[in-house]
């Protein structure tokens, strides 16, 4: 890239110095000629002629080639440009009509008015589709749902929520569904409990209610930060996180077991029952 710029930016030099010489030799020729001639018969000089060049850059090249690799990767249709000489076809309908030359699948886009459309650029050999016109807009519209379907990724908004460890049962009840509506949305939740002051209460009261705040949420919360004191041991902070499909998964999995296994031992204890009254 270096060697074609520093090529092209040497002859865009020569050029524009021999211009300049033709420039400098014609005003001479036509001063000399008006001196030799009568003022009646001398010409006027000619004016200077504009050289136009395009800009060069390397954004601009970088900013093409982009845009080119983006409208190459987009579904859309190639019309007569098939670079390959063979190709994999397939039909309207998605049945393989196995490879064939490109004259041949241009000859039958012609006789069937159908265009073709690049399915799999890394098989080999490369795999087109003859679609409609009506069937390539409907492709569209199917990918540009999907993509707006698709979840953006951003970053995790986190809610923050203190509290004392006075709180009463009823306000803790509360609070522990608000914040199961956070996790429910994706948020974290940053729980921060002060110690109370006009109580005594057991040192690991503030950890109890950390703990007791995520068992009301089975299968949909855990610690992202466990439970730890700050502020010199004053308060008791902790962070919940919502569940990954892959834990949420495995809690699923590991709740039915749990289940299956109480039903079963609930049969085995009728069955015993059941035994003994015979």
């Amino acid at each position: 890239m270096a060697a074609l710029l520093l090529k092209r930016l040497t002859l865009q030099t020569i050029k524009t110095e021999n211009t300049c010489i033709r420039r400098r030799l014609g005003k001479y020729v036509v001063q000399k000629t008006a001196l030799a001639e009568p003022s009646h018969i001398a010409s006027a000089p000619r004016p200077s002629c504009l050289i136009h060049a395009e800009a060069f850059s390397t954004e601009d090249t970088q900013d093409k080639r982009e845009k080119k690799k983006k409208n190459e990767t987009a579904f859309h249709n190639v019309g007569r440009k098939i670079n390959e000489r063979i190709i994999q076809v397939l039909d309207e309908k998605g049945n393989d009509l196995g490879p064939m030359h490109r004259a041949n699948v241009i000859r039958l886009m012609a006789k069937q008015d159908l265009r073709l459309v690049l399915r799999d650029p890394g098989a080999q050999p490369p795999q087109y589709q003859l679609m409609t016109g009506t069937q390539i807009y409907q492709e569209r519209l199917r990918l540009r749902g999907m993509e707006r379907a698709e979840p953006k990724p951003g970053p995790t908004l986190t809610k923050e929520l203190t509290f004392s460890s006075n709180i009463g049962q009823h306000d803790l009840d509360t609070k522990s569904k608000q914040i199961q509506q956070w996790i429910e949305k994706k948020y974290k939740v940053q729980i921060t409990i002060k110690k109370g002051k006009t109580t005594e209460e057991p040192e690991n009261k503030m950890e109890e209610i950390c703990n007791q705040i995520l068992q009301t949420m089975p299968g949909i919360a855990t610690f992202s930060s466990r439970p730890q004191p700050i502020r010199g041991g004053k308060a008791v902070m902790c962070v919940l996180r919502p569940l990954s499909q892959k834990e949420e998964n495995a809690c699923r999995s590991a709740l039915g077991t749990q289940r299956g296994d109480a039903l079963n031992r609930g049969n085995g204890n009728d069955g015993a029952s059941n035994a003994l009254h015979q």
